[in-house]
């Protein structure tokens, strides 16, 4: 830890000092507050705690001890991580209450009472005691809702705020290109475009017009930046190996998009390398294109631990590319990292860094100053504190209940449906036997809190029936032996007991008129791999562990069996797809599972999912996402090269018609723009949504462009016989790609527009749109 080196004859500079002034600009209260600071005080406002709470906040009795907080932070600290699970998990009011007492010492009790930033983990929710879970982003991704995504991130950063914390790490805009990586659940699939409009929704959601007047809003954090949803073999923070093309139109593209058009003001570089070198210590990615091309004005914080992994990290990454700690701590100021998180372990060496010449103070300045500009932006100088009797925590976790169950309405996706088995009537079906190892399991996926709601299928299914149907149950097999996310060591199931539990699961499907198997993953199954012994790729895209076996033997008895699937990632699933003729896929659906899947399987709700990754039909089908180019999908020798279920696919209860495709103007000049119309009919029988996918192809470009790639969507809802009339804007920068010199341009020619319900062709229609100078 830094020395506290404040000396006594300087305490009297901070008085009446212009930075405490509210009315002021805040770019000229964080230069006044900068002059003012020595080189350990800006070092310390690049440092954080989370690790080490314990050791620095509390004493021995586990009471916080100011003694122990002024030895070790007597120049202040920047961020304190994840307050809430100070001490094991703290209720929301108790964090508000711990969040006031550790500002109040920091702002009374070091010289220049710079207050502290909490940030939390926020992916779906905050990863905290009492607090709403809503689907994770793969699933909600498959809503293609960005007003619905808005809504449930708003409600995060309020509960956050209401709580004392200040900045969520979250959203991911990973764009996801290999199911095998673990980490796949917590992004918004393998689409650059999708993912970018499900940024943003966020962004906004958290941040607002980022002006934080009403004190309801925290700072987003785009992460991992970059290119870390395509690492070689699917193994977490393995390198990336893309060309700069490729680099800039795919993945870059998400993190720019968002940026430009929501304003987020924090990012965090991920743990991979590109081209020989990480992202935490690259200059060009960090400096070149984040902050001079694209003009980024806001912080990069690090991933947890990712500066010591330019170093080494033997449980983790090694990636050797600094001789020490201290030099590590180098390489990422000069990259343009202004804060380590989570622990102090390399930028104390800031320090010797400056005073040895190694380092400039000037550079000091240009990274501390955007983190105190935060800190006025958000109002911490004139008003830090919360108000712990206004977290009314019951009532809001009842107002989020129907927000969370609509999400995961919306997420449920039908793959498959033979003979309309679905949705199941009740007075027709007397009896249902709920079978599989998701049955009874509370599934949430990572970084998830603790809500104070959950309901699982099995007693979803028995609340929704009632006494009108007898509901049975059998586990049918295990996927592991209890576990969860965070436990690094894994149990897994036993394959002599899960025979005979699927011998007893048999016997239980030949009582019942039909069979709901609840199948997929778990959060150990598909999680981040972020040690050498907490593991979460795979190299097996089958159903984990004796499913298969599960399903042929359930099948052998000839009941209709309805599949309803949990993953943090798309599955091979084609013994389920031979044996099983109705397929929901729920992702992880938040703490309204059961609710959400009773409510979609018996009809009250009709499912509108789409899906926002392709699944494929093996691993060795990998890469498989839609958006290829024209040279990558020749075949294979006996076996089909398509997926088993492409991206942007999903089924209703109804049926629809698109018809009459055509283009307000067909002829356009490279800076205009026009509009493609489609008339879309409800041919069925039952009220329903569809997602209207609209996808664009360059015919003839200097350089190979994708086959196909999505440029905009928008879900309607409409009633049986009812045709709406459908019309999306195609803008310059739906057309423009990184030509063949480097330029981010539009190139004239000829682009096939094609308007439809998913990206398969045979679900498109299409017309040609003529692009001149």
């Amino acid at each position: 830890m830094i020395e506290d080196l404040s000396r006594p004859d300087l305490m009297d500079q901070a008085v009446a000092a212009e930075y405490k002034n509210p009315k002021l600009p805040v770019a000229d209260r964080v230069a006044d507050l900068l002059g003012r600071m020595t080189l350990e005080e800006k070092v310390a406002q690049m440092l954080c705690i989370w690790g080490e709470k314990k050791a620095i906040l509390f004493d021995d009795d586990g009471k916080l001890s100011f003694e122990k907080i002024k030895l070790h932070l007597g120049n202040g600290i920047g961020q304190i991580a994840r307050l809430s699970d100070t001490n094991g998990g703290l209720t929301a009011c108790a964090m508000a209450e711990l969040a006031n007492t550790l500002q109040r010492f920091f702002i009374e009790n070091t010289r220049l009472g710079i207050p502290v930033f909490f940030h939390e983990e926020c992916l779906h929710g905050i990863a905290a005691n009492e607090a709403t879970s809503y689907p994770q982003p793969i699933g909600l991704a498959a809503t293609f809702n960005p007003e619905l995504i808005e809504e449930i991130y708003t409600s995060i950063a309020e509960d956050m705020r209401s709580r004392g914390a200040h900045q969520a790490l979250t959203p991911v805009v990973d764009v996801a290109r290999d199911p095998r990586w673990g980490r796949v659940e917590e992004t918004f699939g393998e689409d650059p475009y999708l993912v970018s409009r499900m940024g943003i929704a966020a962004v906004l959601g958290f941040q607002g017009d980022a002006t934080f007047i009403n004190q309801k809003r925290v700072i987003a954090t785009l992460k991992h930046f970059a290119a870390h949803g395509q690492p070689e073999s699917g193994m977490n923070c393995a390198p990336v190996n893309v060309s700069e093309r490729l680099l800039r139109d795919t993945f870059l593209y998400t993190f720019r998009e968002v940026i430009r058009k929501a304003n987020v003001l924090s990012i965090m570089p991920s743990y991979n390398e590109i081209d020989g070198v990480p992202s935490h210590a690259s200059t060009w990615l960090l400096r070149d294109v984040l902050r001079g091309e694209w003009g980024f004005k806001g912080t990069a914080v690090s991933d947890y631990y990712a500066i010591t992994e330019l170093h080494v990290r033997p449980e983790a990454t090694s990636h050797s590319v600094a001789f020490d700690k201290e030099d590590a701590a180098r390489l990422a100021v000069e990259a343009g990292v202004n804060i380590e998180l989570p622990d102090t372990d390399c930028y104390p060496a800031l320090v010797h860094l400056v005073r040895s010449g190694k380092v400039s103070e000037t550079l000091l300045d240009e990274l501390v100053g955007p983190l105190l500009y935060h800190k006025f932006l958000l109002g911490l100088f004139d008003n830090p504190f919360v108000d712990p009797q206004a977290v009314n925590n019951a009532a809001r976790l009842e107002r989020e209940r129907a927000l969370a169950l609509r999400a995961a309405h919306e997420t449920i996706t039908l793959l498959k449906n033979e003979g309309n088995l679905l949705p199941l009537n009740v007075k027709k079906n007397g009896t249902l036997a709920v079978i599989g190892p998701n049955a009874d399991r509370k599934m949430l996926g990572g970084y998830s809190g603790k809500p104070k709601y959950y309901t699982t299928v099995v007693q979803g299914i028995r609340d929704h029936v009632g006494k009108d149907m007898t509901v049975l149950y059998s586990e049918g097999c295990k996927l592991t032996r209890g576990g969860s996310w965070n436990d690094d060591a894994i149990t897994f199931s036993d394959p002599e007991e899960d025979r005979r539990s699927i011998a007893e699961a048999v016997e239980t499907a030949r009582k019942a008129d039909i069979v709901v198997l609840v199948l997929g993953g778990n959060e150990q199954t598909s999680r981040e791999a972020w040690n050498r012994n907490h593991m979460g790729d795979r190299a097996d895209l089958e159903l984990f562990g004796m499913q298969n076996d599960l399903i042929r033997a359930v099948a052998g008895t000839g009941k209709p069996m309805v599949a309803v699937l949990f993953n943090g990632r798309p599955n091979s699933i084609n013994v389920l797809r031979h044996h099983v003729p109705a397929i929901l896929e729920c992702w992880y659906l938040g703490q309204e599972s059961g609710i959400a899947v009773a409510d979609v399987l018996f009809g009250q709700v009709n499912p509108a999912g789409k899906l926002p990754m392709s699944f494929p039909r093996s691993a060795g089908h990998v890469p498989c996402f839609y958006n290829y180019k024209p040279s990558a999908r020749r075949g294979y020798l006996a076996d089909d090269v398509s997926p088993l279920y492409a991206f942007g696919y999903g089924l209703s209860y109804t049926t629809f018609a698109f018809s009459n495709v055509r283009l307000e103007k067909a002829t356009i000049r490279t800076t205009e723009q026009t509009k493609v119309l489609v008339d879309v009919r409800n041919t069925g029988s039952r009220a329903g949504q569809e997602v209207v996918q609209m996808y664009i192809r360059d015919c003839v470009s200097s350089v190979t462009r994708p086959v196909k790639e999505l440029r905009g969507f928008v879900k309607i809802s409409l009633q049986p016989g009812e045709t709406q009339t459908v019309s999306l804007p195609i803008l310059p920068e739906h057309l423009s790609f990184t030509t063949l010199d480097m330029d981010y341009d539009v190139e004239p020619g000829d682009f096939e527009i094609m308007v439809g319900s998913s990206s398969r062709d045979e679900d498109l229609g299409k017309t040609l749109l003529h692009v001149v100078h």
